[in-house]
């Protein structure tokens, strides 16, 4: 990374499982050993961090292991403009490094900024859309839920905050559990809502549920999304839903194997011959 860009400073965050903040205290003690100084974020959504790392010019590390078991755990790198490629992926797997001792882990002080920018960037253009609607926002474990109430209710919606949970709870906004398909009909009927939203762990895949309450997964999320935005070409992995082939709402489908990592190489082929692209 610092053969490309020139930076002094690293943002880190975490998402809410129990062995988060001991591996962010151990990004912390590697990057001062490197004479790096780590910026810490606390719990906050990946596209929080992301975009308080973008906004900094800085690389960012978010400590979450996503919607796996919530006893394993991982880590998600970015660069100063964004997410890594497949090619620094390889790069990184590629470098050695030793460390002094780092047994005495460092407390990390917690600076609210990205989430308050977070909170800012996603109320700014999308102010009053739902007023006079009723949103439920199903918390559980997600890294984002003290800030959804917030944005929602800047957006001018009544919000209901629903299923907060002390424990972690692994959500795969792909593979809705039958558990989270009753709670949603229950809920929407309960509390009289007209959508009910919530995320995985680390807050970068939505879940939405109608007023009906049933559940529209990440990629039909998604493929509704580029429609609305008018996308010309896609950038998929192979496991999203077929539909997104055979609607036919868009010029090109490039198919990926599965990682964003390879969904954003796919971007440099099709923004050579489309203007709006999405993945």
């Amino acid at each position: 990374m610092s053969t490309c860009y020139s930076f002094d400073e690293v943002a880190l965050a975490i998402d809410n499982r129990p062995s988060s903040y001991a591996m962010a205290q151990a990004c912390a003690a590697a990057l001062l050993d490197c004479g790096i100084i780590p910026r810490y974020y606390g719990v906050i959504p990946t596209p929080a961090l992301a975009n308080q790392s973008i906004a900094d010019r800085m690389p960012a590390i978010m400590v979450t292991g996503s919607h796996i078991p919530f006893d394993r755990n991982g880590l998600k790198f970015y660069r100063p403009d964004g997410e890594i490629s497949k090619e620094n992926e390889i790069s990184m797997l590629e470098v050695a490094k030793e460390f002094s001792d780092i047994s005495k882990l460092p407390d990390l002080n917690c600076s609210k900024r990205a989430a308050e920018n977070y909170i800012k960037r996603n109320t700014s253009f999308l102010c009053g859309m739902f007023k006079g609607k009723r949103i439920g926002i199903y918390e559980h474990s997600s890294a984002g839920r003290d800030l959804y109430s917030e944005i929602f209710t800047q957006l001018g919606a009544t919000v209901v905050t629903i299923g907060r949970s002390d424990e972690f709870i692994p959500i795969d906004t792909e593979a809705v559990s039958k558990e989270d398909e009753a709670k949603a009909l229950k809920w929407v009927s309960e509390y009289n809502l007209d959508m009910l939203f919530s995320t995985d762990g680390d807050g970068d895949r939505p879940l939405v549920a109608d007023e009906n309450g049933f559940w529209l997964r990440g990629d039909i999320l998604g493929l509704l999304c580029s429609k609305a935005l008018g996308i010309e070409a896609v950038a998929v992995p192979v496991s999203c839903n077929t539909i997104i082939q055979t609607c036919g709402w868009f010029k090109n489908v490039a198919l990926t194997k599965i990682g964003s990592p390879y969904v954003i190489a796919a971007f440099d082929n099709l923004n050579k011959n489309y203007k709006n692209v999405a993945g």
